[in-house]
């Protein structure tokens, strides 16, 4: 069975063309893959890790699917729900990267994963990345996938704006745009899907951490944040190394439980030179490799390309920390 890139998402603005594009929720999640063949199956994440183990709800989804299809390709997200119903990446963190089987059986009854499917990919051995997102969509209706932790959720055509207006309304993190005629075009961000946000919010690099004070005095105060200039394939292709650019300090958003968490493992990737291109200038700064990568959300860039009242939502696992850039 061939392993697929899932395609990408660009950020961006509503589209002109509305009536040619599909809009769907934006789910606050992490992006996963289901494969399922002869009654097998697995689940890799957007960087094609392995994360089967890590979420066992699924395992009925395979034998029901198993029943009736020789092998399937899903496209979708892992989602965890507050108490009120919405996705939350931050609920999620407590499911992620965890590997013991007796604490996922007792995460899984605090934290029910549900996999949000949007995307068929193949069927019964025959690819679909060919056909048109529109062909696609109505044979994944057709399955009726829905079951206690897995479903296949609406979406809409047409004029995006009410969607985008009740995303923001419920304080969701926004849309996405899919063009009707657009074939599935793995690992590409060709704008064929567009992100559009409500609040200002993306993936940064961990690279380093300053020491707190009062109540946080003895831990991480404030997390240096960074992103690379440009794409890996593009410094290549330039024959120039990627630069890693500073994008300022993020203090807010953490519990003292999860900094503990976060202490031991900054701990073991601690570097005593600066990552950076540039001095940071940072007063008694503590360096790590910039292996980890957290997501953030802000009010705006400054001029000087930090951010403005950053906000840590959670770590990120699923995503080559080289892939790191700024999102326009």
């Amino acid at each position: 069975m061939p392993i697929i890139k899932p395609m990408l998402a660009k950020p961006g603005l509503l589209p002109d063309e509305q009536d040619k594009c599909s809009f769907e929720i934006k789910w606050d999640g992490i992006r996963a893959l289901f494969y399922l063949e002869q009654n097998n199956y697995k689940l890799l994440s957007r960087n094609l890790k392995d994360i089967t183990g890590q979420y066992p709800e699924l395992h009925t989804l395979a034998k029901e699917a198993g029943s009736s299809y020789t092998d399937l390709i899903l496209d979708g997200e892992i989602v965890a729900f507050d108490s009120s119903g919405l996705p939350s990446f931050s609920r999620l963190q407590h499911r992620m990267g965890l590997t013991q089987a007796q604490t996922i059986r007792e995460m899984m009854a605090k934290v029910p994963a549900h996999y949000m499917i949007f995307d068929i990919l193949l069927l019964n051995g025959h690819s679909l990345l060919h056909k048109t997102y529109s062909e696609r969509r109505a044979l994944l209706e057709s399955l009726r996938l829905d079951g206690a932790h897995w479903q296949t959720p609406g979406y809409k055509t047409g004029d995006g704006r009410e969607i985008l207006a009740a995303s923001r309304k419920l304080g969701l993190e926004g849309i996405i745009a899919k063009r009707l005629d657009s074939s599935y075009q793995p690992g590409k961000r060709s704008g064929a899907w567009l992100k559009i946000k409500n609040q200002h919010r993306q993936e940064l690099l961990i690279c380093g951490w300053v020491p707190g004070q009062g109540t946080r005095a003895g831990t991480i105060g404030a997390l240096l944040i960074g992103y690379y200039d440009v794409l890996p394939q593009i410094a290549a292709a330039r024959g120039v190394p990627q630069q890693l650019l500073y994008a300022g300090k993020a203090g807010t958003g953490f519990t003292l439980d999860f900094l503990a968490i976060l202490s031991q493992r900054l701990e073991l990737i601690k570097r005593q030179t600066n990552p950076f291109a540039q001095d940071p200038a940072v007063k008694n700064a503590h360096f790590v490799e910039p292996v980890l990568i957290g997501e953030f959300e802000f009010t705006e860039w400054t001029p000087n390309h930090t951010l403005r009242h950053p906000s840590f939502k959670g770590l990120r696992e699923d995503k080559d920390p080289r892939q790191v850039i700024r999102e326009d």
